[in-house]
């Protein structure tokens, strides 16, 4: 016996943003690719970027800022297997990365600070002068 299911048709605004978010997401990575988790915070001053990037060193870390664009590389080296050792797992990443993220305003790349304790990259990334808000005092009669 056939069983009668009815038909709803698809909402045609969600499966434009279907098709839509397929294209957002990156190429097709190699397993030894991987992406960066990120923290942004806005304050009246400023940007503040926070990513966890554990076992790196800061000379395989790059990060530049062109066009408002923030961009992270880096590469965590493998560490020798061992051998003789039977892995029962080996969840710890390796290989390269990158991360870029658009600030929706202006930036001052030139006053960019960035520093890396214990594994957290920190960035303040200072607003631009002319996108921070302006106080304008008024004078009484």
């Amino acid at each position: 016996m056939t069983k009668v299911v009815r038909w709803t048709p698809v909402n045609p605004v969600s499966l434009m943003n279907e098709f839509d978010r397929l294209f957002e997401r990156p190429y097709a990575r190699t397993a030894s690719e991987w992406n960066v988790a990120l923290d942004v915070a806005e304050t009246e001053d400023s940007y503040l970027v926070e990513a966890t990037i554990p076992g790196i060193n800061v000379e395989d870390l790059e990060i530049t800022l062109e066009d408002d664009v923030l961009m992270l590389k880096g590469e965590i080296k493998r560490d020798e297997e061992v051998e003789d050792a039977k892995y029962h797992l080996r969840e710890r990443r390796f290989g390269s990365f990158s991360r870029s993220i658009r600030f929706p305003m202006a930036v001052n790349g030139d006053a960019v600070e960035a520093t890396y304790t214990n594994g957290i990259l920190s960035l303040n990334v200072p607003k631009a002068e002319a996108v921070k808000p302006k106080r304008i005092t008024i004078s009484a009669n």
